[in-house]
């Protein structure tokens, strides 16, 4: 039986299929990766909860149930002493038998948290690679924003210095360590733009100068460069409207 098989059946059905794979050593390997399939396993694990408190229910009621039964046996006398311990032996069966289930749900109820856990560390990571992929698709297109003024020249903005030192003050968390890495550092050498637009040499000193180089009337921003003029490089920051 495959996961979507598994799924379409009834909750009684589900249930009768998964109490009896709950032991590791008798269980189909099949029908237990369908159970432990991510569309099937909370369903899983809900249903074998219902069952492991159903269980425990059934123990407790016996034991009272059975401790009644020698009171009332023993204040017959003799005779009902003798009754009760005759029955003794088929009531310590059954309850070992119950025990026994209920101890195997556990261990299943166990075996299944770890399986959820395993699914839910898979999709963080995934999640977290696609966050990733989607930082970086970001910072490709930041640095090709700012090899496009460096190749035209012409004015920048102040907001598009601003914009271009997101790249060397954003990090990621990258190695063993987990070591903060600038979005810079991590297109220069992990990230990889398939279209590059600056693999000249040159104009890749250029874009690096435009994000380096800060005029005095924006201290911190970087200044930008005319790119088709390399003997007199002249500066050229646009400033930002006045408010109001």
């Amino acid at each position: 039986m495959d996961a979507q098989d598994l799924a379409q059946l009834e909750d009684k059905e589900f249930e009768q299929m998964l109490t009896s794979n709950i032991h590791p050593p008798t269980r189909d390997a099949r029908t237990w990766a369908a159970i432990i399939h991510p569309d099937n396993l909370p369903r899983a694990r809900k249903i074998l909860t219902h069952v492991h408190e159903r269980t425990a229910s059934v123990l407790r009621r016996r034991k009272t149930e059975r401790e009644e039964f020698r009171i009332e046996c023993f204040a017959r006398g003799e005779a009902g002493k003798r009754e009760w311990f005759a029955t003794r032996a088929d009531f310590e069966s059954l309850r070992r038998r119950t025990a026994n289930f209920h101890q195997r749900v556990q261990r299943a109820i166990t075996e299944l948290g770890q399986e959820q856990r395993n699914v839910n560390r898979a999709q963080s990571h995934n999640a977290g690679q696609q966050s990733r992929e989607t930082l970086r698709e970001l910072a490709v297109a930041v640095q090709r924003h700012q090899a496009v003024h460096a190749r035209n020249g012409g004015c920048a903005e102040q907001v598009d210095h601003e914009l271009w030192q997101h790249l060397d003050r954003l990090t990621v968390p990258t190695g063993p360590g987990q070591h903060p890495t600038t979005l810079r550092t991590m297109l220069s050498i992990y990230w990889t733009d398939t279209h590059p637009l600056d693999d000249d040499s040159g104009l890749r000193t250029r874009t690096e100068q435009v994000t380096r180089s800060a005029p005095a009337a924006h201290p911190g921003v970087p200044q930008a460069r005319r790119a088709d003029n390399l003997a007199d490089r002249t500066t050229c920051v646009r400033p930002l409207d006045p408010p109001g």
